[in-house]
């Protein structure tokens, strides 16, 4: 490896790249100093003006569930050093990033990890297949004929392999087929939260960069999605680097590879990889002394926003309107005659296989809660509540009870229109989907959590918690409905626009940009870092298409397709106090329902203080989502778990809880399940309720142990996490994250 690296990658060639890079970088920055002050003016004046956007009926978390094992078991991975296969114990930390052990005896004993790997911007590959047609693409000319040895061997029929167009590749492999498909779903997972690496929550960084990016490429004539837009600022920028860098290094190094095919392909992806780390350390030098600068003088920026906000919207409305006359019948033509008929076939296609990935979250919610109230009357009521509370309030984040869910989405096609649209990938809306069920599903559980946790205050009997959680859900599942439809329109709307408006960029570019340049003198010099003629001309373009769009989501709330609510159904202050409840610290469930806790408080002669700090210890323990002995090593035989027989709708898991609870009490006088008059009527004019979702087989809950932890705020640490505690399990090591961000080798 190193011989390739000093025969191809010598000072010169070095050089070469440094500056190349530091040109882009500059080229860059330039539209990202520009989009910080445009950002920064629309953040201020949302804040002030608001939305009206509908208010959500379920409750989000405010402190996530942070320092939990999303997963952890054994694989094999593939040295390529060494060229053998090593058996690695591997777990998923609450950040996403595979952390690699040499075995669990290591790990127990806080020996530093092996690697520690960011996933942004991989793929998952299961099939050598895949791998060679994907290698053999990156570099023409080394296909490999039939009957040569491949790149790789693989010992078994169950590979797993993370493939970058431009960083190192990572081979794993399984013993069986069900170890892939759980590990599959594991570091889809990684790769689907790593990808979201620009925090939503970042209301000037994060739109100025996105903004920056977009901006930069079209400049260069690139329109439409980019795929490789995944991953934090800093990888992005990479990856924005190696787009224009990459082919250029592939024509003039290709040639000079020595070897069979098999080994040119190695030789490119080691140069590759090396480029990659190159670039990513320049690039994050220099991104973080850009926003450093910027923060320094954003409170100069926002006094002055501050001060002339009105003048400074006056000024923008002003220009709008010009650039609108000018435009405007261009654009108007442009979108009836190429955007307008399309629109509801786009919409259609995204609908189907996000509607279904919605309802499916509903009928797992649902399962989950059904199956939980079942063990809760057949083990022994209360005593066992936390322990199912406790699994039940990390749903969300189980990569495996969550892939039924995440799966609707992969059907998702726009046959003929993504040629047309110049939509190179379709992953950008599949993921972005999928990442909002996730969160839609955290809300469901989260506010079934708080209203439970309400009812525990009353100290009911066995009999009438099963009727309060019955009633609850119910009551979460109207809420889920409503924001559930809230949510898929907006992403509908979202996703069409981020369809339309490059493709009428584009069109428009030829006739329209060229007189961009007469609008700059309507701009006063002070207000010029706030207002861009660029932006202020995307808006206009948008304006144009975005009437037709909002009216074909409407359309399609209006004819009940896919169960969306009409945009006339507001359920605004259906629960008044429900937000009130979730202002406290989060549920540390096995100590609600352990008995050993005092209902009125902490224990007499034990200051507040001192249980907050019990509370902040315990904390910090590391408790697996997906339960250790559940993962099996890749050579153990995993028997599968005896489940009752189905029920096929609500009417029998009803009364199936009647009968299990009938057998232990004596009757009741009204239904069990319906016991309480207090329901949600459905506001007028709302859609039906969402169909019934079909059960599932209910599961009996392998009882496990009951977790007391209380969520640490949240890490921004992109890889490895320092975990420590007294009485916890022995921590993740910090890492030294290497120059592509992506994995640390010792």
């Amino acid at each position: 490896m190193g011989d390739v690296l000093s025969t191809h990658l010598d000072d010169a060639r070095r050089q070469h790249i440094a500056e190349k890079t530091g040109k882009i970088l500059t080229e860059f920055l330039r539209f990202y100093e520009d989009q910080y002050g445009v950002a920064l003016f629309n953040s201020m004046r949302h804040e002030i003006e608001g939305t009206g956007a509908p208010q959500a009926q379920l409750l989000w978390r405010k402190v996530p569930l942070d320092e939990r094992i999303i997963f952890s078991g054994n694989l094999f991975q593939y040295q390529e050093d060494s060229k053998k296969w090593r058996n690695r114990f591997s777990l998923v930390p609450h950040n996403y990033g595979l952390v690699l052990y040499e075995n669990k005896v290591a790990y127990e004993r806080q020996v530093p990890p092996r690697a520690v790997i960011n996933s942004a911007g991989y793929k998952i590959l299961t099939s050598l297949d895949q791998y060679l047609e994907l290698v053999g693409n990156s570099l023409p000319g080394t296909t490999s004929k039939s009957g040569t040895a491949p790149v790789l061997k693989c010992p078994t029929q169950f590979p797993l392999i993370l493939w970058h167009p431009s960083a190192r590749h990572y081979y794993f492999c399984m013993m069986t087929e069900a170890e892939q498909d759980k590990w599959q779903a594991v570091l889809q997972d990684c790769v689907r939260h790593c990808n979201n690496g620009i925090p939503e929550d970042s209301k000037v960084e994060g739109p100025a960069f996105t903004d920056a990016i977009r901006m930069y490429r079209q400049s260069k004539e690139l329109y439409g999605t980019w795929e490789m837009l995944c991953g934090n600022e800093v990888q992005i920028l990479s990856n924005l680097v190696m787009e224009e860098l990459g082919p250029e290094l592939k024509a003039e190094l290709a040639p000079r590879l020595k070897g069979k095919p098999q080994e040119r392909q190695r030789q490119w992806i080691q140069i590759s990889d090396t480029v990659y780390r190159m670039v990513y350390e320049q690039a994050k030098a220099r991104f973080e002394a850009v926003l450093s600068k910027l923060q320094l003088a954003r409170p100069a920026m926002e006094a002055v926003i501050r001060t002339d906000m009105d003048q400074i919207i006056t000024s923008k409305e002003h220009l709008a309107s010009k650039i609108r006359a000018s435009i405007l019948p261009k654009a108007e033509v442009c979108v009836r005659n190429h955007v307008q008929p399309y629109i509801p076939s786009i919409l259609e296609a995204l609908m189907v296989p996000t509607s279904q990935g919605f309802t499916e979250v509903r009928d797992v919610f649902f399962k989950e809660v059904t199956d939980m109230n079942l063990n809760v009357i057949n083990e022994g009521g209360i005593d066992k509540l936390g322990e199912y509370m406790e699994k039940l309030s990390q749903l969300a984040y189980h990569p495996l009870k969550m892939q039924s869910c995440y799966e609707k989405m992969e059907p998702l096609r726009l046959d003929g229109l993504q040629q047309r649209f110049d939509v190179s990938s379709t992953s950008v809306f599949k993921q972005r989907a999928q990442i909002l069920m996730r969160e839609q599903m955290d809300n469901a559980v989260y506010t079934f959590e708080t209203l439970l946790h309400q009812e525990l205050g009353k100290g009911p009997t066995k009999e009438e918690l099963c009727k309060s959680i019955q009633r609850i859900l119910e009551r979460v599942l109207k809420k889920y409905d409503y924001d559930s439809s809230t949510v898929r329109k907006r992403f509908f709307r979202e996703a069409l626009l981020q369809i339309t408006i490059p493709f009428l960029l584009k069109k428009l570019a030829p006739t329209c940009k060229s007189e961009l340049s007469r609008f700059q003198e309507l701009i006063f010099e002070d207000f010029a870092r706030f207002i861009l003629v660029e932006n202020t001309y995307e808006e206009v373009v948008l304006q144009t298409v975005m009437k037709d769009i909002l009216q074909a989501v409407k359309e399609a709330a209006v004819q009940r397709k896919h169960n969306l609510y009409r945009d006339s159904v507001v359920m605004h202050d259906s629960d008044p106090t429900l937000h009130l409840l979730a202002e406290g610290l989060p549920i540390a469930w096995g100590e609600e329902c352990s008995g050993s806790r005092d209902s009125a408080g902490p224990s007499p002669g034990i200051p507040e203080a001192a249980t907050l700090s019990e509370k902040r210890r315990r904390a910090k323990q590391v408790v697996s989502v997906v339960q250790d002995e559940e993962v099996g090593l890749p050579f153990e035989a995993v028997p599968e778990p005896l489940t009752p027989a189905s029920a096929d709708s609500i009417t029998e898991l009803r009364g199936l809880l009647a009968r299990e609870l009938q057998a232990e009490s004596p009757p009741l006088a009204g239904p069990l399940l319906n016991g309480a008059p207090a329901q949600e009527s459905p506001q007028p004019g709302a859609a039906p309720e969402a169909a019934s979702p079909p059960a599932s087989p209910l599961r009996q809950l392998p009882p496990g142990k009951a977790s007391d932890l209380e969520p640490p705020k949240p890490s921004d640490q992109e890889t490895g996490e320092q975990v420590s505690g007294p009485g916890g399990r022995p921590p993740i090591h910090t890492t030294t994250e290497d120059g592509a961000g992506v994995q640390t080798e010792f």
